[in-house]
């Protein structure tokens, strides 16, 4: 029994290479590499420019982050972009001029930063929480976000092009007179996508966190990696093994992705309010994530035991769709 597993593993790894596998994951580990460490930590954005109208100079002690303007007009001009805030002196009161971002709560923000600028009294100190950086928050924050999108396409893309590969060579019909069990045809690609995985998770945190914060969250994080993997691997295994061609599969990753994580994406980047995102279960898997790197790794008893259900049902969903095929080959 040992010996056959072993065997299907051999197989299944040599598939894994021929499909070029290992080459598309090098590739997006450089990719994703090189503009983490020579373009995204090097954005830095002021934030919220503000500029200020004062033609009569009412205001005697002017802070240096203001930007002077000459006119009405190119103090208008200069808040079109939905970021920048202006602030009018030229009746003898302050009045904030901006355009609206879309969302409430940062125009709001935006607004008391902009009045915190004309504040006469002394500025209070800020206090500074955790001990991240600006830029280890950065490579912190954007490491998760892609090794999240990452393995949500890469076990489900991954093994469903080795399913089709063998449907086209028909190994599921020689797998269905052969002694081996379909559940370790099933588990012999989930086992190589989860290693595939956690070594890319492991590789990549390294890459862009350094060596000493990598320790600190790596076993959170291959934590989080090795559930989102086992989900997107069984939930790919059994709409390949489902789906009769490589045309209807695509069409299903390409909802996939735009259905169902871009509000994911959404809702815990831009602060678009979503009510209904607290039951897509890809947002908590998207949040477990980001906090395995942000050091405050999830602690809900529930939310592991939902995860280890849904692996079970998919796994098992994956063997029945394994076996109906099978039947259907012959």
């Amino acid at each position: 029994m040992c010996g056959s597993f072993f065997a299907l593993l051999k197989k299944d790894f040599r598939l894994m290479v021929s499909s070029k596998f290992f080459l598309l994951a090098i590739g997006s580990l450089i990719l994703y590499t090189c503009y983490i460490n020579f373009v995204y930590v090097k954005l830095d954005q002021e934030i919220f420019p503000v500029y200020l109208y004062d033609p009569e100079q009412t205001q005697d002690n002017v802070p240096d982050s203001l930007i002077p303007v000459s006119s009405l007009k190119e103090l208008q001009n200069a808040c079109e972009d939905g970021y920048s805030i202006g602030i009018d002196l030229s009746d003898g009161t302050a009045k904030i001029m901006m355009t609206s971002c879309g969302i409430s709560k940062i125009d709001n923000l935006r607004h008391s930063y902009a009045v915190s600028k004309l504040s006469s009294g002394s500025a209070k100190e800020a206090l500074i929480i955790g001990t991240n950086t600006k830029d280890m928050k950065s490579r912190r924050e954007i490491t998760a976000e892609f090794l999240f999108f990452e393995l949500s396409a890469v076990g489900f893309l991954g093994l469903a092009a080795m399913l089709f590969k063998e449907k086209q060579m028909g190994v599921i019909r020689v797998h269905a007179i052969l002694p081996v069990g379909k559940s370790a045809f099933t588990l012999s690609k989930l086992i190589l996508i989860l290693f595939a995985d956690l070594f890319f998770s492991a590789i990549l945190t390294l890459c862009n966190l350094g060596a000493a914060a990598s320790m600190a969250v790596l076993p959170a994080v291959l934590l989080q990696a090795g559930i989102l993997s086992l989900i997107m691997a069984s939930f790919g295994f059994f709409c390949a093994i489902t789906l009769p061609d490589f045309k209807q599969f695509s069409l299903l990753y390409l909802v996939l992705a735009v259905f169902i994580t871009t509000p994911v994406f959404l809702a815990g980047q831009t602060g678009i309010v979503m009510d209904w995102i607290k039951f897509h279960p890809m947002y908590h898997l998207f949040t477990a994530m980001k906090n395995a790197y942000f050091q405050t790794p999830t602690t809900n008893v529930l939310y592991y035991a939902i995860c280890l259900l849904s692996i079970v049902l998919l796994f098992l969903l994956a063997r029945h769709g394994l076996n109906s095929e099978m039947k259907r080959e012959g």
